[in-house]
């Protein structure tokens, strides 16, 4: 039986805003349409496309909505 390896979360910091999947350095393999994430309310974000987990590491940016 086949299980999902759980991928370790990809930590963002305020200055990487806006955060977009896929990153500049990803893979040709696994690229995916740009999709641009809100990982300001929570903290954390999931792609909705490959799944990838990010948090955003230290403090969140004031000023964002």
């Amino acid at each position: 039986m086949s299980q999902k390896i759980p991928q370790k979360p990809i930590e963002v910091t305020a200055q990487e805003l806006p955060l977009h999947c896929p990153g500049k350095d990803a893979p040709l393999w696994a690229r995916h349409p740009r999709v641009y994430l809100d990982i300001t309310h929570s903290g954390e974000v999931v792609c909705p496309y490959c799944s990838a987990h990010y948090v955003l590491r230290g403090e969140r940016p004031k000023g964002h909505h």
